[in-house]
């Protein structure tokens, strides 16, 4: 599906559509104040939040694989870094605009540079993903740039490649951190909260890669052969496996007598939580895994597409209850609790404004927000692949690719 074709000008129109439809309901929410919304006094983070977590994952992975390319001199992966980085650069910006709508206004961002809590480990986030967003862009610029000597280019590339490394890393591990060193929430403070959120965003990041390829390969923008689709896949099956280890070891931990956990994992296991934490185990983790895990399937680029569906589900699952489990029960006691402060009890008196029990549900004007931002991503990386993916780009990174091999 070429820029000037008939389907591709359907499909940006109507993605258009619904991300201007999505911006629309974001200005209504702007006017209207996080009271338009099912966030309250008790819940006070909702599926914003959760789609940040998940954006976030979803562009380290593609970093991830694009900068090893070149640390490890991967000769196999570098043939998809383009992409890779395409789509670690909209997931990340994303990632961004979910925690502006989250926020309210967007005029409390001057807020940060005016009044920055070094300590504060929401503030080394927006550091931290500002710096990524810069990294991918110089990345995109590095790769397409027509001026200089391809050796320098190249040698630029592998510099970057290995700053970008560990900025994939250190961006979902201070987002982890946000959780992790909040003591306030039963069941987010973990030691191992950092290795299990970058873990999840290599399976969740190699999926969304795995169906950018499969869907770029069959548009005919961008070829990858589908036996370097069936070693990503191998990849992200190691890395399901690893995140399943991780998610067993904190159960672990919280159910053993004495820990503390007992409550959290009721409402995991059979409360409100517990389809989406089911959900994750077993069509997010269990299921992808044994399906890759037979190279008759995984050779089969539609069990690969299949199965890396069902990881960002699941990783978004696992966002979800990670997210909301602990809002579930206050961290105070006593009658009559908390006053709710959602739009619901915005008239309501006396006991009616209180709750013992923390609920949530989103609205629809979270919902189409999110989709609107969703139909942006899926639309900037249709114009961005039209544009980035070429014959001649494809040509320069094979020719970076032997000026590395080359030079070392």
């Amino acid at each position: 599906m070429t820029k000037t074709s008939g389907a591709f000008k359907v499909s940006a129109m109507v993605l258009a559509v619904i991300a201007l439809a999505g911006i629309g309901t974001w200005i209504y929410q702007l006017m209207g104040g996080l009271g338009v919304t099912g966030m309250n006094n008790g819940t006070s983070w909702g599926l914003y939040i959760a789609c940040f977590m998940l954006f976030v994952g979803l562009s380290a992975g593609g970093l991830i694989v694009a900068s090893a390319a070149s640390v490890f001199n991967i000769a196999d992966y570098k043939k998809v870094s383009m992409p890779a980085i395409i789509l670690s650069t909209i997931c990340i910006t994303l990632a961004g605009l979910f925690v502006l709508v989250d926020m309210g206004g967007v005029h409390r961002v001057f807020n940060l540079l005016l009044h920055p809590n070094i300590t504060s480990p929401l503030f080394w986030d927006v550091c931290i993903i500002l710096i990524y967003l810069v990294i991918n862009i110089i990345y995109i610029v590095f790769m397409t740039s027509k001026n200089g000597d391809e050796q320098a280019r190249a040698k630029r590339l592998a510099i970057l490649s290995r700053i970008a490394l560990p900025a994939a890393i250190l961006v979902h591990s201070v987002t982890a951190w946000i959780f992790g060193l909040e003591i306030a929430r039963e069941g987010w403070y973990s030691a191992i909260m950092a290795p299990l959120f970058v873990v999840s965003a290599m399976d969740s990041g190699l999926a969304l890669l795995l169906l950018a390829l499969a869907g770029l390969n069959k548009t005919g923008v961008f070829k990858t052969e589908e036996k370097l689709i069936s070693k990503l896949a191998v990849l992200m099956m190691a890395c399901i496996a690893i995140d399943f280890f991780l998610v067993c070891c904190e159960l672990l931990t919280m159910a053993y007598p004495g820990a503390g956990g007992a409550e959290i994992l009721t409402i995991m296991f059979s409360g409100a939580t517990a389809p989406f934490f089911w959900f994750e185990i077993i069509a997010g983790l269990v299921l992808p895994f044994l399906l890759l895990s037979f190279a008759a399937l995984r050779n089969k680029v539609g069990v690969v597409v299949f199965a890396s569906a069902l990881v960002i589900v699941g990783v978004m699952c696992k966002r979800l209850w990670l997210l909301l489990s602990s809002f579930v029960e206050f961290n105070v006691q006593g009658a009559s609790g908390v006053i709710a402060g959602s739009s619901t009890s915005a008239h309501a008196s006396g006991v009616d404004a209180f709750a013992l029990v923390s609920s949530y549900m989103p609205t629809w004007v979270e919902i189409v927000i999110v989709v609107g931002f969703v139909a942006l991503g899926i639309l900037a990386f249709m114009l961005m692949t039209s544009k980035l993916l070429t014959k001649k780009t494809d040509a320069k990174l094979e020719d970076i690719d032997a000026k590395e091999r080359a030079s070392a």
